[in-house]
Order: C-alpha cells, then structure tokens, then sequence
C-alpha cells in the first residue's frame, strides 16, 4: 500500500565530515554525506540513490543522485537527479545533470551536459536513470 520509492535519494544526513577534517582518498557512500572540510579523492554514492551536502572543498569526480553544493569541487560532477548550486558554490569541472537549480553568485568553469535524454545518455556513457 505504503512504498518507499528506492529511486528518490534520502534527505537525512547519515554521515558528516567534520571542517577540520581532511581526507586524502576515494569515498564510497551510501544514504546521506554532507562534507564540511575536504576531500582529495573521488566521491561516489554507492548502491541506492544518495544525497550529498557539500559546504567544504573536494578535489576529485563527484557522483549522487541528488548534490547541494555550497563549498568547491574540483573535477567532474555528475548528478543523477538534482543538483542545487547555491550562492558560494564554484565547480571547475564538467557538470552533467538530469535537473538543475543555479543560485546568484554560483560559479561553474566547465561545460554543462544535460543527462535527462537518451540521447546525451549515450553519447556520454552515464547510466540512464530510471524513473
């Protein structure tokens, strides 16, 4: 009767990487990551769709469901869903979306790859999602 959609990503935060946090290497997540201080590595969800909340820096390949950038992200971000760039967020890397949400003052220095079709799906190799 009552079923939780397995392809929405969660909205809590599980997981929390502090400000004063540094992390050198990949990260696999899966549920909720928000990332206060910085990561060098790549940044991936794992499994099920994911949210990631990022206030601090990653210098890496980003991938989730859903992103809500407010930090710097360095390299190519890829958001299955959504993706929410707020006022101090700066992405130098290429973008690819389903869904976009742009705040004044984001800053982006790469290209924008709209995902939601077949089409871009294929030439650019990400997996079609399913609704």
């Amino acid at each position: 009767m009552f079923s939780k959609n397995k392809n929405k990503p969660q909205s809590r935060i599980d997981t929390l990487i502090g400000a004063e946090a540094r992390i050198e290497g990949n990260v696999s997540f899966s549920g909720g990551l928000r990332v206060d201080g910085s990561i060098k590595g790549d940044v991936n969800e794992t499994g099920t769709p994911s949210m990631l909340v990022i206030q601090g820096s990653i210098e890496g390949a980003v991938t989730a469901a859903h992103i809500v950038l407010n930090g710097q992200v360095t390299g190519p971000v890829r958001a299955s869903q959504y993706l929410e760039l707020h006022a101090k967020s700066r992405i130098n890397g290429d973008v690819y979306y389903k869904s976009l949400e742009i705040h004044t003052g984001a800053i982006i220095e790469g290209q924008l790859v709209y995902i939601g079709d077949t089409e871009i799906q294929r030439t650019t190799g990400l997996p079609a999602d399913k609704d």
